[in-house]
């Protein structure tokens, strides 16, 4: 459908000036690339007359955009001698020289990190709608990607949580036609009129700025009136290679080519100008000399900045974990740790506005199907909501929401089903301090039931997985075993500004366990703890597995002490606890639940013989007993053969004692 008029009020010739200072700076690192000066270019050539939406938004709304985003984001406010620094990668670039260039970003600008995934960018900004809308807040998002991203199943989850929840948010297609070298024309959803009723969708020939204006000008104001997000299908031309990897003469005919640079934007709005009298040609000419000369000075200004250090790599992966102070809740009771998880949720919502839960069957009366949420929707109906089943939406929409600061706490309904969010998890959630140096992060917790040892869960309800976690940089991940320790870990996630991940083993959470203590002590990341105390073997586990740890010490208590330590947090984890130990016995068994080729367990082995100081305490080879590299089944004879068993443990602990 098609937008009413709306009269185009702005400064065209300012307009032209920003569009013209975007082809320049697109023109001079072509040319420093050609000179092996930089590594890469992604240019926006014909998308310039989208600057004039920098004309319709205000300061305190948020722009989470695309790699060809240069006119907007310099309409917006970032200079150009910052995208000079971003295009040689220096160290004072919006991403420390992390980034590749066109990954815009400023936090005070209100303009989210760019992700080279384009799709993963809307479910994000979709995050921030929802947090202002939460709020009450009049301010709106644009959410951008191009054309070939509309594909991605990211972009439909991103309309329809938008429409379910009415956000106050704009997406914005840039329909060039091509991903690429491939012609995006049959497929491409908004063109095959794949998109229904209940999503507003607007086509616009953008390649001139009044039609961009008066299209995207009643789009934002029914975004701001809280009536709903619309979709615009913006088409322009990509005048210029997809990036400097790229010839377009090899796809696309001379003709096409030229065609496309006869209805370039600048050559467009500055012939209208000349005409109107507002310019003159040799006003233009002037005004191209004098942007030329500015983004040189800006380039060779940039070219002497300083470069990133290598000793810098691993700043900023994560931040300082805030003192979270004493943990709110009681001891002194027989208690399970659903019930403890439960009390600090109950609390962090009674005392912080900015926490907000989102999951799938959590609203009351199922309070979530372990009942981990019971009550709570009842309590705080403006705060604790139901997901729709899809965990993509579930993790991109707590990135935005933690971005913009809100506190999410998301439930994944098993730790089985992250795989349709792990593309947010592992590219925005996870990076998103890291590749902005530190401006933006995103303080959520993503709590999810794990593990088997339930008969009856098969392959997709009994999956303990931390070691894929706790491969990817940024994020924390912890597998509490007490209702104590529940209660402290969530209480010290709830307050970290980096994403944890919060692993909570089921066969454990329904037993009762006596809290004795009448207060909970806080604890740390990466503080594990010795349940037993051994002189002749160390036993390291997490999770379900203590059981077994305890078992099997127990059936050895005539031959043997064994040292039981729970590492309860796994990224990062208690290696001088381990160590120590180490040094005490000089045998190693490590248990996991987990499968066994590249997972934690090995990790723990590796980290320990691979360090002169631990290895000469060995007395014998260490040990890891694990599930084998194969699948959970249905019948609990094929869940117990894939499991680890006490008398593996058994066995392992009697092998290290053979010197």
């Amino acid at each position: 459908m098609n937008s009413g008029h709306v009269q185009s009020t702005y400064n065209k010739l300012d307009l032209l000036r920003r569009m013209v200072l975007s082809r320049e700076g697109d023109r001079r690192e072509g040319v420093l690339l050609r000179q092996s000066k930089g590594w890469f270019h992604v240019g926006a050539q014909g998308h310039e007359s989208l600057a004039v939406i920098g004309e319709l938004i205000r300061p305190d709304d948020y722009l989470f955009g695309y790699y060809r985003e240069r006119p907007l984001v310099l309409a917006r406010g970032i200079s150009n001698r910052k995208l000079a620094q971003a295009y040689f990668a220096k160290s004072s670039s919006s991403s420390g020289g992390r980034q590749m260039p066109g990954h815009h970003s400023n936090r005070g600008l209100n303009i989210w990190s760019v992700p080279t995934p384009t799709g993963s960018v809307l479910l994000p900004a979709c995050g921030a709608a929802w947090a202002m809308q939460l709020l009450g807040k009049d301010t709106i998002t644009i959410g951008t990607i191009g054309d070939a991203a509309c594909r991605e199943g990211e972009f439909f989850e991103a309309l329809c949580f938008a429409a379910q929840l009415q956000l106050p948010i704009v997406f914005m297609v840039e329909d060039n036609r091509y991903g690429i070298s491939t012609c995006t024309e049959n497929m491409n959803p908004l063109r095959m009129n794949m998109i229904g009723d209940g999503i507003n969708v607007v086509r616009v020939d953008a390649r001139h700025p009044d039609r961009v204006y008066d299209a995207v000008a009643p789009a934002i104001d029914t975004a701001r009136r809280g009536e709903g997000p619309t979709v615009l299908m913006c088409e322009v031309d990509r005048i210029c290679d997809h990036t400097s990897s790229d010839d377009q003469r090899v796809y696309r005919s001379a003709e096409e080519i030229a065609e496309m640079h006869q209805r370039d934007p600048l050559e467009v709005v500055s012939a209208e100008l000349i005409e109107s009298g507002e310019l003159t040609a040799d006003g233009f000419k002037a005004m191209k000399a004098e942007i030329a000369a500015e983004v040189d000075r800006d380039y060779l200004l940039a070219q002497k900045d300083e470069d990133p250090q290598a000793e810098q790599l691993n700043e900023h992966l994560f931040g300082p974990v805030p003192d979270s102070g004493p943990v709110p809740i009681a001891g002194g009771r027989n208690w399970r740790i659903i019930d403890a998880i439960n009390a600090v949720f109950r609390h962090a919502l009674e005392k912080d506005d900015r926490y907000v839960f989102f999951g799938q069957d959590i609203e009351d009366p199922k309070g979530g199907v372990f009942g981990l949420t019971k009550g709570l929707s009842t309590a705080h109906p403006d705060r604790v909501f139901n997901a729709p089943l899809a965990e993509a939406t579930i993790v991109g929409a707590a990135c935005g929401m933690a971005s913009y600061g809100m506190r999410p706490v998301f439930e994944i309904q098993f730790v089985d089903f992250i795989g349709p969010g792990w593309n947010q998890l592992s590219q925005n959630v996870s990076t998103i301090r890291w590749r902005t140096v530190g401006d933006w992060k995103c303080p959520a917790v993503f709590y999810m039931p794990y593990g088997a040892y339930l008969p009856g869960g098969s392959i997709w309800h009994s999956q303990s997985n931390e070691s894929l976690f706790a491969h990817i940089p940024g994020l924390r991940v912890v597998v509490p075993t007490t209702p104590q320790d529940a209660a402290a870990l969530m209480w010290t996630a709830l307050h970290a500004d980096d994403p944890t991940i919060f692993l909570i083993p089921k066969h454990r959470f329904r037993k009762q366990f006596e809290v004795p203590e009448p207060t909970i002590e806080p604890v740390p990341f990466g503080k594990g703890i010795i349940r037993q105390e051994g002189d002749d073997v160390t036993l390291v586990t997490w999770g379900n597995c203590i059981e077994l740890a305890e078992e099997a010490a127990e059936q050895l208590r005539e031959e043997m002490t064994v040292e039981i330590i729970d590492l309860r947090s796994l990224v990062p984890w208690d290696k001088e606890l381990v160590r120590q130990s180490l040094a005490k016995t000089g045998r190693l068994v490590v248990l996991q639940e987990d499968a066994e080729s590249c997972s934690f367990g090995q990790k723990i082995i590796t980290d320990m013989v691979s360090n002169p100081d631990t290895w000469d305490t060995f007395m014998s080879p260490p040990q890891l007993v694990s599930r084998g590299d194969v699948h959970i089944g249905f019948n609990p004879i094929y869940e117990y053969a894939a499991l680890p068993s006490t008398g593996e443990v058994v066995e392992s602990l009697r092998l290290t004692m053979q010197e």
